[in-house]
């Protein structure tokens, strides 16, 4: 009879380290899924952002009539986006908590005076015209 106590006793130690370590595991891929996403929200926005400065960089060495239309994938998780003379300003959500990047341009951006974008997650097409002095950035 005292055997089967030791083995049942034995049993349960076994299990109970088994399952810490599945705790333990499953707690450390939480983490590194958090910061994968994190990593590919960013990468996203830069993508985004890259394809407006490039473009405006463009039409604004053309000159005035020039225009281009872009499209370009917004993430989830934005929470503000403007432009200031020459950059683009984006604030948006992490695991961590609100972060804010700004990607700068050599030619000064202005936006439309309606609402730049909404800054719901997925495609926008954009309207990239040239100006006498600036490059004008408003959806299309």
């Amino acid at each position: 009879m005292i055997i089967k106590g030791q083995i049942s006793l034995e049993y349960i130690i076994v299990v109970g380290f088994v399952t810490f370590a599945v705790i333990v595991l499953l707690g450390i891929s939480l983490f590194y899924t958090h910061t994968v996403q994190d990593k590919i929200k960013v990468n996203q926005l830069s993508t985004f952002a890259e394809k407006i400065v490039s473009s405006a960089e463009s039409v604004y060495y053309a000159g005035e009539p020039s225009k281009i239309t872009v499209t370009a994938y917004l993430p989830s998780g934005v929470q503000n986006f403007n432009i200031t003379f020459n950059s683009l300003n984006f604030a948006f959500v992490t695991s961590s908590g609100t972060s804010t990047i700004a990607f700068e341009s050599k030619v000064p951006l202005l936006d439309s005076n309606s609402p730049l974008l909404s800054l719901n997650e997925g495609t926008r097409r954009l309207t990239i015209t040239a100006g006498e002095d600036n490059v004008n950035v408003a959806e299309a």
